[in-house]
């Protein structure tokens, strides 16, 4: 049996070998797990790094898989918890179908506001624009009927 200490947050602790430099990482499943946690929280790749007690580079090198689909790993920790709950619910637990309840509600709400934001058009206001897309839009607002000049800055108007 290996008798390895381990610090305060159940990582092994390293004691030095002699040589120089860190000993090679070996992913496990385990780190692979929380590196899909961590981007499901919303963290950036320097917090997980530290988290794993790892540089970036290696980061990148041994969890790309994992950091490639960052955007979806939210949805799918949603989704397990979801699935979850439901189950629990399912087998007549009380408090779990009220958070069920509590989550499709939430759910809900969430559609129903984007849905709202995208008829509105604010979906597409949030989004940054570009140096020349925001001269366009100067120029056709000088030139619109709000600054007084109406026609007259309209190219090929005569007066």
């Amino acid at each position: 049996m290996d008798c390895e200490e381990f610090d305060l947050f159940g990582d092994p602790v390293r004691h030095a070998s002699g040589k120089r430099g860190r000993p090679a990482h070996s992913p496990s499943q385990k780190n692979r797990n929380k590196v899909i946690l961590l981007l499901a929280l919303g963290w950036g790749n320097e917090r997980i790094a530290n988290a794993l007690h790892v540089s970036q580079p290696t980061l990148r090198r041994y969890y790309f898989s994992e950091l490639k689909r960052r955007d979806m790993q939210r949805d799918r920790l949603d989704a397990k918890r979801f699935e979850l709950v439901f189950e629990q619910a399912e087998s007549g637990n009380v408090g779990a179908q009220r958070l069920l309840n509590q989550m499709i509600e939430k759910n809900d709400m969430m559609s129903a506001a984007a849905r709202l934001r995208d008829a509105q058009g604010e979906g597409d206001a949030h989004q940054p624009q570009g140096k020349k897309a925001q001269e366009r839009k100067a120029a056709r607002d000088v030139s619109g009927g709000e600054s007084g000049w109406g026609d007259d800055l309209k190219p090929g108007v005569t007066h």
